[in-house]
């Protein structure tokens, strides 16, 4: 019953989805608590300002983080309504980040990786806007400069460069050096300026001892923690069965949705190789990872034959959630 509501077109979803939100985010409200960030993971450039002026406001804190996840829904709606990876008019794709991000109850404070995840979600949305474009110099510069300021926020966000590299051969019509040139220095502007800001007010070293420590400093929110790798099975479960679906529906669906689809995948994959190779990196990634999972496990719920079945996934998975956020209670 819920699923069916929530996949639906009604502009009632605008309402249900920012109140399951304020439903998981409950506990947080009532007794804030500040992220326990490892030693310069609160300094990125863009991020350390909002951080000294909030830094004595917990409650403050936790209600930006649901106000900025409930912004993020929205965006990944309004990805999905322009680009239609799920060819089916549905709201399904906002309540279901919402939904995941729900379930990260360690998450449910402000973190810069929700500012870098609003500044992914727009480079997103250029980098799309390139199939079937005769000029591709544009989108790809766009793409870039805002993957560069969302990683501002949050370094390890430059990470998933190589998908949009690989994004911008996938999409355009002709493939050409100067799109993949224009695309890095998109990403590098942000960042000229940046360093030059810390240069002339003398914050260059403060500036490399931050960007050495979102790379090197261990950082693991995972071990013994029972109930989020119970949660992450789980969503690991989703994912396959996600896939397996998008291959089965590969052949009918549009060159477009199969390149969008594919992005997607590159997005997520080149997340989890940031988990294998780089320290640092640890829950707040998931984040990133909920973007493309939302809409793989939307597009399975929503062209799941069985009503029975994809009711009970649904029912399940919120189940889960509701369970996290009491334990975290």
């Amino acid at each position: 019953m819920i699923l069916r509501i929530l996949k639906s077109n009604r502009p009632v979803n605008f309402v249900l989805f920012p109140l399951i939100g304020l439903l998981f985010w409950l506990a947080n409200l009532i007794h804030p608590q500040i992220y326990p960030y490892y030693l310069g993971e609160n300094e990125n450039l863009l991020y350390a300002p909002i951080y000294s002026f909030l830094k004595n406001a917990p409650f403050v804190q936790s209600l930006l983080s649901l106000i900025l996840v409930v912004a993020l829904a929205f965006m990944v709606q309004q990805v999905n309504n322009r680009y239609a990876f799920v060819r089916i008019r549905t709201m399904l794709p906002a309540p279901m980040f919402v939904l995941l991000i729900g379930g990260f109850s360690q998450m449910h404070t402000l973190h810069p990786v929700f500012f870098g995840a609003a500044f992914l979600l727009f480079a997103i949305y250029r980098l799309f806007s390139l199939f079937d474009q005769p000029k591709s110099y544009p989108a790809a510069f766009d793409a870039g400069f805002w993957l560069g300021v969302g990683s501002l926020f949050y370094f390890n966000l430059i990470l998933l460069l190589p998908a949009f590299v690989i994004g911008i051969a996938i999409l355009s019509r002709e493939y050409h050096w100067r799109a993949f040139l224009i695309n890095l220095i998109g990403v590098l502007v942000p960042w000229f300026f940046a360093f030059s800001y810390a240069f002339l007010t003398e914050h260059l070293l403060p500036l490399l001892n931050t960007l050495e420590q979102s790379i090197l400093t261990a950082n693991n929110h995972f071990k013994s923690n029972i109930p989020l790798q119970v949660f992450l099975g789980f969503l690991i479960f989703l994912t396959v069965l996600g896939s397996i679906k998008m291959i089965q529906q590969y052949d009918t669906k549009k060159v477009s949705s199969r390149k969008y689809f594919t992005i997607l995948f590159l997005i997520f994959l080149f997340a989890i190789i940031s988990f294998i190779f780089i320290p640092a990196t640890s829950q707040e990634m998931l984040v990133i990872m909920a973007i493309p999972i939302s809409f793989l496990v939307s597009n399975l719920l929503v062209f799941m034959k069985s009503r029975f079945w994809s009711e009970l996934i649904f029912t399940v998975l919120f189940g889960i959630v509701v369970f996290m956020e009491i334990i975290a209670w």
